[in-house]
């Protein structure tokens, strides 16, 4: 059995230490945005500090957070932001003009923009990804479940690659916006996408057991 030299050790170490480091100890709580939180029995719990991010506002959304952290290019966040908010304008108008010109469909109409972003997302989620796994000196695409961190993640940039890939004289708002618009409906190239996905899974089923051998 061969032994690693103590340079390998130590950065084996350091990469230990560095992954369980962190400011505040094990016990510290993480921030609560939920104001019906009981506060008497958790007031000798200590809490770590919220990020900058964080609000207890009714306005605040984790879901639509995200996606402006994903619009986010080179820091300028605040760009983001305000190219979100273009996207439910347009999604509100959009939806607003199908409401005049629909007939007896009108309650099936959502104004709400981000309950409309919330359906797309839903929607656009995969369940099953293929990941490479090496047996025998042969790479199986073999299908394994996606955490439900990764599948918001990926139905996300789906959404925000589809909106970038059309054409660049039309704003990205806009394209954003068709794009939640056709995701919320269960079209578009984004569920195409997932589908597509879902249905390599599917033929490559008689590899799944390399998951676990």
């Amino acid at each position: 059995m061969g032994y690693l030299p103590a340079t390998a050790c130590n950065v084996l170490r350091f990469s230990k230490c560095s992954r369980l480091m962190s400011m505040y100890p094990s016990h510290f709580a993480e921030p609560s945005l939920k104001k019906e939180t009981n506060r008497s029995s958790a007031s000798h719990i200590p809490i770590k500090a919220a990020t900058n991010d964080l609000s207890d506002s009714i306005f605040y959304d984790e879901l639509k957070n995200k996606l402006i952290k994903y619009i986010t290019k080179k820091g300028n966040r605040s760009l983001a932001r305000e190219l979100l908010t273009e996207t439910f304008e347009t999604i509100k108008r959009t939806q607003i003009e199908r409401l005049i010109l629909a007939g007896t469909e009108k309650e099936n109409i959502i104004l709400d923009s981000e309950q409309l972003l919330k359906n797309a997302i839903e929607n656009a989620r995969p369940l099953l990804q293929l990941s490479a796994i090496k047996r025998g000196g042969v790479k199986y695409q073999v299908p394994v479940p996606v955490t439900e961190k990764k599948s918001y993640f990926l139905a996300m940039k789906w959404l925000l690659d589809a909106a970038r890939e059309k054409d660049r004289k039309v704003h990205l708002p806009e394209k954003l916006a068709w794009e939640i618009l056709d995701a919320a409906c269960g079209q578009g190239r984004v569920i195409k996408k997932k589908d597509d996905l879902h249905r390599q899974c599917e033929s490559n089923r008689a590899y799944a057991h390399y998951r676990w051998s």
